[in-house]
């Protein structure tokens, strides 16, 4: 079974129709099925459970890999660089932490699909900047948004609505288009030789199912743990003052607080905006040690 599952897991070959068929077979663990394997994995090393941890989320994958299917590289490829992300994410999964699987390993199926995306269209060589490569994972969305769907240049108003929301030059912008311009596979095309399936089949539902509610769900705890262990960066008078002004159903206003602390009302606003900067920074370092697995 282990080879079986080997096999599965990290190469989708030329049939992709077939490969979906089989990690269809694999069901969606409960909470506490997952915690077990997790720990498994963890503590004895236990490639069974590292393996059914990885198979029960390889539709996930799928679902991610779909979302960069317009780069013009083979959807198949996408999949196996998203599996890559996988089991690296199972590998460094903590089950202490409190959130599910699927939460934390979005992360590395999409940083994993999107550094071979990259590569691919060679961008990493040619040094691109973080606003680059902002702005070549949300042209093509953007230009959905406006109806911009056509293959040649754009119209210089896009161009520029662009280039301000992105923060980019109209001359990067533009460069990038025709780089992405190119025919779509169509959604309506076979998924292999023998017509079975189509890629319409495998896009993603536009309704909540049991997977989105679950990962929107996990993604909701995760955020409030963060910010419960962020708070801790506090002192105990920032903390109040933050949980007060910002945390609380009714938010104490400066006046309020000024008389707790016996200082004026421009003091308390200061203490706030330092105190929030310091939470946003613990917030964003912890999330990243997340994303690493530090």
């Amino acid at each position: 079974m282990a080879q079986a599952i080997s096999n599965v897991t990290t190469t989708p070959d030329a049939n992709l129709s077939r490969y979906m068929r089989e990690i269809r077979k694999y069901p969606m663990l409960e909470h506490k099925q997952e915690m077990e394997l997790a720990r498994r994995w963890q503590e004895d090393a236990d490639e069974e459970a590292m393996n059914l941890l990885i198979n029960s989320h390889l539709r996930l994958v799928v679902k991610i890999a779909m979302g960069y299917r317009g780069y013009g590289l083979p959807v198949a490829e996408l999949i196996s660089e998203g599996n890559v992300g996988m089991m690296q994410s199972v590998k460094r999964f903590d089950p202490d932490k409190g959130f599910r699987l699927s939460t934390y390993a979005m992360w590395w199926v999409r940083a994993a699909i999107q550094e071979y995306i990259l590569h691919s269209w060679s961008l990493v060589k040619m040094g691109t900047t973080a606003s680059q490569k902002k702005l070549f994972f949300n042209l093509r969305k953007l230009k959905g948004k406006m109806k911009e769907l056509s293959d040649g240049d754009m119209p210089t108003e896009a161009v520029d609505e662009i280039a301000h929301k992105l923060a980019v030059s109209t001359g990067d912008v533009i460069s990038m288009n025709r780089r992405l311009s190119g025919p779509d596979q169509s959604l309506n095309a076979p998924l292999n030789m023998d017509g079975e399936g189509e890629w319409m089949d495998w896009l993603e539902d536009e309704s909540d199912n049991q997977e989105q509610l679950l990962i929107s769900d996990d993604e909701s705890h995760y955020r409030r743990d963060l910010l419960q262990n962020a708070l801790t960066a506090l002192n105990e008078r920032e903390r109040h003052i933050i949980v007060s002004r910002r945390l609380e159903e009714a938010p104490k206003t400066l006046e309020d607080l000024s008389h707790v602390y016996g200082v004026s009302r421009e003091r308390i606003r200061q203490i706030e905006v330092r105190a929030f900067e310091k939470l946003q920074r613990a917030v964003k370092n912890a999330d990243m040690e997340n994303r690493l697995g530090l």
